[in-house]
């Protein structure tokens, strides 16, 4: 941790960005982490290539994340936030990949070991946690509410508000602090939590409508094409937590989504590209079924992408299924 507090003390332009699709972490992470910068009078940039999910929009600073990057020449370092992997930051990353120094905080246990400083802790919460102590350690303020509501939001909404098993002592004694700071912790719930559109109603009916189960009743398969969000209106973002109903089915082990990403119409016999989570009850580690396919994440909760067909993909999770 103090070679990052040295290295970013003598930085000068500093791109932090995080993964593509993000969530609450990922996002409460990248903005905490700007605006400790700011204090020290650091050029930044915020990026993330996906647009942000409506139940962020209230964070502060969030309009300051960028989707493109105009010039890669002028950073001197880069923070990579909340990824496994390098790549999970998107088509950039070729481009990011040539800045000087990258450094690379996370607390997935599948992380590669990327960039050329590591701050990798399998024991937080979030990400927003090793930023806290990040930002301990940098005597950067964190009474500032809207630093203290961006990593609020990023340990919240990583631990399902205090509900999954990476709920740690930290995620609650570091919430507490910034509630002291002025968080809102009702403003908070009511905005990630509290507000559906009427598309997202429709889209989780139609997900609840495709959940197969496999035939030992161990595995849920829920899944969402490209057809379903243009129906309803929705966007990629409207899908997270939709895996959670499929997950609370009664004997399910592990619970899988399926979600259509680009090219075709419902179920296609030509090959489209897919991105699959996984969510276990505890009893399978499905950052290890993930990393066989290429991906990554926690034992609870893990993904990857495949191109591949629908029907081929639901019958590689069946044949896991019955080895469970």
């Amino acid at each position: 941790m103090k070679k990052i507090v040295n290295h970013l003390k003598n930085s000068n332009h500093i791109i932090i960005a995080s993964h593509a699709n993000p969530d609450g972490d990922a996002i409460g992470s990248v903005i905490a982490m700007g605006l400790a910068l700011d204090v020290l009078n650091k050029n930044t940039t915020l990026y993330n290539e996906s647009p942000i999910p409506s139940a962020y929009s209230f964070l502060p600073s969030v309009e300051r994340i960028e989707r493109q990057i105009k010039e890669t020449n002028i950073y001197d370092t880069a923070i990579i936030l909340d990824c496994a992997d390098f790549q999970r930051i998107g088509k950039v990353s070729p481009v990011i990949s040539q800045i000087p120094v990258i450094i690379n905080i996370d607390h997935h246990i599948t992380n590669t070991g990327f960039g050329n400083i590591n701050l990798i802790d399998t024991s937080a919460c979030a990400t927003a946690e090793i930023i806290y102590n990040l930002l301990i350690e940098m005597a950067l303020p964190i009474n500032n509410i809207a630093i203290a509501t961006s990593i609020y939001t990023g340990i919240l909404t990583d631990t399902g508000s205090f509900r999954f098993s990476n709920t740690n002592k930290s995620a609650f004694a570091i919430c507490e602090k910034m509630v002291e700071a002025g968080v809102d912790p009702y403003n908070v719930a009511q905005h990630v939590y509290g507000r559906y559109s009427l598309g997202r109603i429709k889209l989780l009916n139609m997900a609840l409508e495709s959940i197969e189960i496999s035939n030992n009743g161990k595995m849920s398969m829920m899944t969402l094409t490209k057809s379903m969000l243009d129906e309803t209106g929705t966007q990629p973002e409207d899908i997270d937590g939709l895996i959670n109903y499929a997950k609370s089915i009664e004997n399910v082990k592990v619970a899988v989504l399926i979600h259509e990403l680009s090219n075709g119409k419902g179920i296609s016999v030509k090959p489209n590209h897919y991105h699959v989570s996984l969510r276990s009850n505890g009893t399978v580690d499905v950052a290890a079924i993930a990393g066989s396919f290429g991906g990554g994440g926690h034992n609870k909760a893990a993904g990857f992408s495949i191109e591949s067909t629908l029907s081929n993909i639901k019958t590689q999770m069946l044949n896991i299924a019955v080895e469970l």
